[in-house]
Protein backbone atom coordinates (compact mmCIF):
# COMPACT_ATOMS: atom_id res chain seq x y z
CA UNK A 1 0.00 0.00 0.00
CA UNK A 2 1.29 3.30 -0.59
CA UNK A 3 2.27 6.01 1.70
CA UNK A 4 0.15 9.47 1.61
CA UNK A 5 2.72 12.97 1.08
CA UNK A 6 -0.41 15.16 2.05
CA UNK A 7 0.20 15.62 6.29
CA UNK A 8 4.33 15.65 5.82
CA UNK A 9 5.87 18.24 7.35
CA UNK A 10 8.60 20.11 5.26
CA UNK A 11 11.28 18.34 6.94
CA UNK A 12 9.73 14.83 6.31
CA UNK A 13 9.29 15.81 2.92
CA UNK A 14 12.98 16.67 2.55
CA UNK A 15 13.98 13.43 3.67
CA UNK A 16 11.73 11.60 1.20
CA UNK A 17 13.50 13.35 -1.59
CA UNK A 18 16.84 12.59 -0.31
CA UNK A 19 15.82 9.26 0.25
CA UNK A 20 15.21 9.15 -3.89
CA UNK A 21 18.37 10.93 -4.93
CA UNK A 22 16.54 14.20 -5.60
CA UNK A 23 17.37 18.23 -5.31
CA UNK A 24 16.17 19.52 -1.75
CA UNK A 25 14.26 22.13 -3.43
CA UNK A 26 11.84 19.54 -4.84
CA UNK A 27 10.49 19.37 -1.27
CA UNK A 28 9.56 22.89 -1.18
CA UNK A 29 7.85 22.37 -4.69
CA UNK A 30 5.88 19.09 -3.13
CA UNK A 31 4.84 21.09 -0.37
CA UNK A 32 3.50 24.02 -2.46
CA UNK A 33 1.49 21.27 -4.71
CA UNK A 34 -0.01 19.75 -1.22
CA UNK A 35 -0.80 22.76 0.67
CA UNK A 36 -1.32 25.20 -1.87
CA UNK A 37 -3.29 23.70 -4.87
CA UNK A 38 -6.42 21.57 -5.52
CA UNK A 39 -4.41 18.33 -7.00
CA UNK A 40 -5.52 14.25 -6.28
CA UNK A 41 -2.26 13.08 -8.33
CA UNK A 42 1.49 13.58 -7.79
CA UNK A 43 1.94 13.28 -12.34
CA UNK A 44 -0.40 17.01 -11.68
CA UNK A 45 2.78 18.61 -9.72
CA UNK A 46 3.84 20.02 -13.02
CA UNK A 47 6.83 21.93 -12.11
CA UNK A 48 8.71 18.73 -10.70
CA UNK A 49 11.05 17.25 -13.14
CA UNK A 50 9.62 13.77 -14.76
CA UNK A 51 12.24 11.87 -12.28
CA UNK A 52 10.90 13.49 -9.88
CA UNK A 53 7.33 12.85 -10.39
CA UNK A 54 8.02 8.80 -10.82
CA UNK A 55 9.90 8.70 -8.26
CA UNK A 56 7.56 9.84 -5.69
CA UNK A 57 4.35 8.17 -7.68
CA UNK A 58 6.51 4.88 -7.00
CA UNK A 59 5.76 4.61 -2.90
CA UNK A 60 3.40 7.12 -2.52
CA UNK A 61 0.20 8.90 -3.56
CA UNK A 62 -1.07 12.63 -2.59
CA UNK A 63 -3.71 11.01 0.08
CA UNK A 64 -6.62 13.11 0.12
CA UNK A 65 -10.01 11.16 0.77
CA UNK A 66 -13.35 12.57 0.65
CA UNK A 67 -15.90 12.27 3.78
CA UNK A 68 -18.60 9.04 3.19
CA UNK A 69 -21.67 11.29 3.73
CA UNK A 70 -22.58 14.72 5.21
CA UNK A 71 -25.68 15.70 7.43
CA UNK A 72 -26.79 19.40 6.91
CA UNK A 73 -28.76 20.74 9.38
CA UNK A 74 -31.49 23.86 8.90
CA UNK A 75 -29.23 26.14 10.60
CA UNK A 76 -26.16 25.36 7.91
CA UNK A 77 -24.62 23.23 10.16
CA UNK A 78 -22.93 20.11 8.21
CA UNK A 79 -21.74 16.97 10.21
CA UNK A 80 -19.13 15.24 7.98
CA UNK A 81 -18.67 11.16 8.69
CA UNK A 82 -15.10 10.18 7.28
CA UNK A 83 -13.87 6.75 6.97
CA UNK A 84 -10.41 5.65 8.27
CA UNK A 85 -9.42 2.60 8.07
CA UNK A 86 -11.76 0.26 9.76
CA UNK A 87 -13.12 3.33 11.78
CA UNK A 88 -15.19 6.23 11.89
CA UNK A 89 -14.69 9.92 12.83
CA UNK A 90 -16.69 13.12 12.16
CA UNK A 91 -16.02 16.48 12.16
CA UNK A 92 -18.20 19.53 11.78
CA UNK A 93 -18.66 22.67 10.01
CA UNK A 94 -20.31 25.51 11.65
CA UNK A 95 -20.64 28.80 9.72
CA UNK A 96 -21.71 31.85 11.73
CA UNK A 97 -22.04 35.35 9.73
CA UNK A 98 -18.55 36.05 8.82
CA UNK A 99 -16.85 33.11 10.81
CA UNK A 100 -16.57 29.19 9.09
CA UNK A 101 -15.41 27.30 11.87
CA UNK A 102 -14.25 23.28 11.52
CA UNK A 103 -14.70 21.15 14.51
CA UNK A 104 -12.22 18.32 13.55
CA UNK A 105 -11.43 15.32 15.19
CA UNK A 106 -7.62 14.09 16.76
CA UNK A 107 -8.66 10.02 17.20
CA UNK A 108 -11.49 7.37 16.11
CA UNK A 109 -12.70 7.13 19.80
CA UNK A 110 -11.27 7.98 23.13
CA UNK A 111 -10.36 6.29 26.40
CA UNK A 112 -11.14 8.70 28.84
CA UNK A 113 -14.54 8.06 28.99
CA UNK A 114 -16.78 11.16 30.13
CA UNK A 115 -19.79 10.46 31.32
CA UNK A 116 -21.19 12.53 28.67
CA UNK A 117 -19.59 12.12 25.93
CA UNK A 118 -20.69 9.63 23.09
CA UNK A 119 -17.22 9.08 21.66
CA UNK A 120 -16.36 8.46 25.33
CA UNK A 121 -18.63 5.28 25.56
CA UNK A 122 -16.63 3.85 21.89
CA UNK A 123 -13.52 3.24 23.93
CA UNK A 124 -10.39 3.96 22.27
CA UNK A 125 -9.96 2.71 18.59
CA UNK A 126 -6.77 5.04 17.05
CA UNK A 127 -4.74 7.82 16.84
CA UNK A 128 -5.46 10.04 13.81
CA UNK A 129 -2.00 10.65 11.51
CA UNK A 130 -1.50 14.14 10.81
CA UNK A 131 -2.86 13.67 6.75
CA UNK A 132 -6.47 11.88 8.76
CA UNK A 133 -6.84 14.80 10.93
CA UNK A 134 -5.43 17.38 7.71
CA UNK A 135 -7.60 15.43 5.37
CA UNK A 136 -10.74 16.31 7.09
CA UNK A 137 -9.99 20.18 6.46
CA UNK A 138 -8.96 19.75 2.88
CA UNK A 139 -10.89 17.48 1.74
CA UNK A 140 -14.68 19.18 2.24
CA UNK A 141 -16.17 21.80 -0.10
CA UNK A 142 -15.80 24.64 2.22
CA UNK A 143 -12.16 24.54 2.53
CA UNK A 144 -11.42 27.42 0.96
CA UNK A 145 -14.31 29.74 3.46
CA UNK A 146 -12.82 28.19 6.65
CA UNK A 147 -11.65 31.21 9.06
CA UNK A 148 -11.21 28.77 12.59
CA UNK A 149 -10.38 25.48 12.79
CA UNK A 150 -11.29 23.88 16.78
CA UNK A 151 -9.42 20.43 17.69
CA UNK A 152 -13.07 19.61 19.63
CA UNK A 153 -14.43 16.67 18.01
CA UNK A 154 -13.46 12.75 18.87
CA UNK A 155 -10.48 12.24 21.11
CA UNK A 156 -8.09 13.89 23.43
CA UNK A 157 -6.04 15.83 21.46
CA UNK A 158 -3.11 15.60 24.17
CA UNK A 159 -3.29 11.71 23.81
CA UNK A 160 -2.10 12.33 20.41
CA UNK A 161 0.29 15.17 20.47
CA UNK A 162 2.79 14.55 18.18
CA UNK A 163 0.37 14.07 15.13
CA UNK A 164 -1.64 16.94 16.43
CA UNK A 165 1.42 19.45 16.91
CA UNK A 166 2.59 18.34 13.23
CA UNK A 167 -0.65 18.88 11.68
CA UNK A 168 -1.01 22.44 13.42
CA UNK A 169 2.67 23.44 12.26
CA UNK A 170 1.41 22.37 8.95
CA UNK A 171 -1.91 24.76 9.23
CA UNK A 172 0.32 27.75 10.36
CA UNK A 173 3.46 27.32 8.28
CA UNK A 174 4.53 29.12 5.39
CA UNK A 175 5.04 25.81 3.18
CA UNK A 176 1.83 24.83 4.30
CA UNK A 177 -1.79 26.43 4.65
CA UNK A 178 0.12 29.74 6.10
CA UNK A 179 -2.89 30.29 8.76
CA UNK A 180 -2.28 32.73 11.69
CA UNK A 181 -2.11 30.55 15.12
CA UNK A 182 -4.78 32.69 16.08
CA UNK A 183 -7.20 30.86 14.17
CA UNK A 184 -6.62 27.36 15.25
CA UNK A 185 -7.73 26.19 18.98
CA UNK A 186 -7.29 22.74 21.18
CA UNK A 187 -9.15 21.55 23.52
CA UNK A 188 -8.36 19.34 26.31
CA UNK A 189 -9.87 17.75 28.98
CA UNK A 190 -6.74 18.05 31.06
CA UNK A 191 -3.75 16.21 30.47
CA UNK A 192 -1.07 17.08 32.26
CA UNK A 193 1.83 15.29 30.50
CA UNK A 194 0.57 17.10 26.99
CA UNK A 195 0.13 20.40 28.25
CA UNK A 196 3.15 21.65 29.12
CA UNK A 197 4.84 20.61 25.88
CA UNK A 198 1.88 22.17 24.10
CA UNK A 199 2.51 25.75 25.36
CA UNK A 200 5.56 25.75 25.40
CA UNK A 201 5.65 23.98 21.06
CA UNK A 202 2.62 25.58 19.83
CA UNK A 203 1.31 29.58 20.13
CA UNK A 204 -2.22 28.09 19.08
CA UNK A 205 -4.96 28.63 21.32
CA UNK A 206 -5.84 26.44 24.36
CA UNK A 207 -9.29 25.47 25.21
CA UNK A 208 -9.69 23.53 28.62
CA UNK A 209 -12.34 21.51 29.89
CA UNK A 210 -13.90 21.79 33.14
CA UNK A 211 -17.62 20.82 34.01
CA UNK A 212 -17.70 21.02 37.16
CA UNK A 213 -15.74 23.03 39.29
CA UNK A 214 -15.66 20.60 42.59
CA UNK A 215 -13.00 18.19 42.12
CA UNK A 216 -15.18 14.97 44.00
CA UNK A 217 -17.78 16.10 41.24
CA UNK A 218 -15.65 16.71 38.22
CA UNK A 219 -14.41 12.97 38.80
CA UNK A 220 -17.94 11.43 38.52
CA UNK A 221 -17.99 12.90 35.28
CA UNK A 222 -14.74 12.88 34.20
CA UNK A 223 -12.28 9.97 35.17
CA UNK A 224 -9.29 12.21 34.03
CA UNK A 225 -9.71 14.10 37.17
CA UNK A 226 -8.29 11.34 38.86
CA UNK A 227 -4.72 11.73 37.56
CA UNK A 228 -4.64 15.04 36.28
CA UNK A 229 -6.56 17.34 38.96
CA UNK A 230 -7.86 20.30 37.18
CA UNK A 231 -6.36 22.28 40.33
CA UNK A 232 -2.66 21.20 39.29
CA UNK A 233 -4.01 21.69 35.05
CA UNK A 234 -4.78 25.63 35.94
CA UNK A 235 -1.30 25.95 38.19
CA UNK A 236 0.85 24.63 34.87
CA UNK A 237 -1.47 27.33 32.88
CA UNK A 238 -1.28 30.42 35.40
CA UNK A 239 2.82 29.90 35.53
CA UNK A 240 3.05 29.47 31.24
CA UNK A 241 3.70 33.46 30.16
CA UNK A 242 0.94 34.06 27.57
CA UNK A 243 1.09 37.07 25.42
CA UNK A 244 -1.78 38.79 24.41
CA UNK A 245 -1.99 36.82 21.10
CA UNK A 246 -2.92 33.38 22.43
CA UNK A 247 -6.26 32.91 24.21
CA UNK A 248 -7.31 30.63 26.34
CA UNK A 249 -10.98 29.22 27.17
CA UNK A 250 -12.70 27.12 29.72
CA UNK A 251 -15.58 24.95 28.61
CA UNK A 252 -18.16 24.07 30.82
CA UNK A 253 -20.90 21.93 29.58
CA UNK A 254 -24.19 23.27 32.05
CA UNK A 255 -26.06 19.58 33.27
CA UNK A 256 -29.69 20.53 35.35
CA UNK A 257 -29.60 20.03 38.68
CA UNK A 258 -25.62 18.79 38.90
CA UNK A 259 -23.16 21.31 37.77
CA UNK A 260 -25.63 24.44 37.14
CA UNK A 261 -26.15 26.22 40.94
CA UNK A 262 -24.86 29.56 42.05
CA UNK A 263 -22.72 28.13 44.22
CA UNK A 264 -20.91 25.84 40.91
CA UNK A 265 -20.68 29.46 40.08
CA UNK A 266 -19.38 31.12 42.40
CA UNK A 267 -16.56 28.18 42.86
CA UNK A 268 -15.76 28.23 39.28
CA UNK A 269 -15.12 31.92 39.63
CA UNK A 270 -12.57 31.55 41.79
CA UNK A 271 -11.03 28.97 40.04
CA UNK A 272 -10.79 30.62 37.22
CA UNK A 273 -9.91 34.56 38.45
CA UNK A 274 -6.43 35.81 37.63
CA UNK A 275 -6.84 34.37 33.95
CA UNK A 276 -6.98 35.96 31.18
CA UNK A 277 -9.56 34.11 29.71
CA UNK A 278 -13.51 33.38 28.89
CA UNK A 279 -15.67 30.87 30.24
CA UNK A 280 -18.05 29.01 27.41
CA UNK A 281 -21.36 27.69 28.69
CA UNK A 282 -22.32 25.14 26.68
CA UNK A 283 -25.74 23.50 26.19
CA UNK A 284 -25.69 19.90 26.49
CA UNK A 285 -26.58 17.24 23.56
CA UNK A 286 -28.48 14.88 25.51
CA UNK A 287 -26.92 11.16 24.58
CA UNK A 288 -28.19 7.91 25.33
CA UNK A 289 -26.95 5.51 28.42
CA UNK A 290 -26.60 8.24 31.23
CA UNK A 291 -28.79 10.06 33.04
CA UNK A 292 -27.43 13.71 32.93
CA UNK A 293 -29.75 16.20 30.95
CA UNK A 294 -29.42 19.18 29.36
CA UNK A 295 -30.04 22.31 31.35
CA UNK A 296 -32.43 24.99 30.74
CA UNK A 297 -32.21 28.55 29.14
CA UNK A 298 -32.79 30.53 31.92
CA UNK A 299 -30.48 28.62 34.43
CA UNK A 300 -27.45 29.49 31.61
CA UNK A 301 -28.50 32.72 32.21
CA UNK A 302 -28.01 33.31 35.73
CA UNK A 303 -24.95 31.49 35.93
CA UNK A 304 -23.34 33.29 33.00
CA UNK A 305 -24.83 36.96 34.82
CA UNK A 306 -23.34 35.31 37.80
CA UNK A 307 -19.44 34.93 36.82
CA UNK A 308 -19.98 38.50 35.21
CA UNK A 309 -20.45 39.67 38.26
CA UNK A 310 -17.66 38.52 40.14
CA UNK A 311 -15.66 39.86 36.89
CA UNK A 312 -15.28 36.64 34.88
CA UNK A 313 -15.92 37.06 30.88
CA UNK A 314 -18.82 34.42 30.32
CA UNK A 315 -20.85 33.80 27.00
CA UNK A 316 -23.47 31.40 26.73
CA UNK A 317 -22.36 29.57 23.17
CA UNK A 318 -25.32 28.94 20.28
CA UNK A 319 -26.14 25.83 19.90
CA UNK A 320 -26.32 24.19 16.68
CA UNK A 321 -27.30 21.50 14.75
CA UNK A 322 -29.96 20.21 16.62
CA UNK A 323 -31.77 18.58 14.46
CA UNK A 324 -28.84 16.51 13.20
CA UNK A 325 -26.70 14.09 15.42
CA UNK A 326 -25.03 17.58 16.72
CA UNK A 327 -23.39 15.20 19.71
CA UNK A 328 -19.81 14.66 19.18
CA UNK A 329 -19.62 10.95 18.54
CA UNK A 330 -23.28 10.26 17.51
CA UNK A 331 -23.07 9.34 13.99
CA UNK A 332 -19.77 7.47 13.70
CA UNK A 333 -21.47 5.27 16.79
CA UNK A 334 -24.29 5.11 14.56
CA UNK A 335 -21.98 3.38 11.76
CA UNK A 336 -20.41 0.91 14.16
CA UNK A 337 -23.38 -0.22 15.43
CA UNK A 338 -24.14 -1.22 11.54
CA UNK A 339 -21.14 -3.50 10.93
Amino acid sequence: MKKHLFGKTLSELKNIVRSYNLPEFTAKQTAKWLYNKDISEISEMSDLSKKAREALSLHFDVGLIPPVSVQTSVDGTKKYLFKVGNHYIESAYIPNDDRATLCVSSQAGCKYACEFCMTGKQGFQAHLSANEILNQIKSIPEFKQLTNIVFMGMGEPFDNLDEVLKSTEIMTSDYGFAWSPKRITVSTNGIIAGLERYLNESTCHLAVSIHSPFEDERTKIMPVQQKNPISEVLNIIKNHHFGRQRRISFEYIMFKNFNDSLKHADKLAELVSGFWARVNLIRYHEIPGTNLQGCDHKSMEKFRDRLNAKGITATIRASRGQDIDAACGLLSTKELIKK
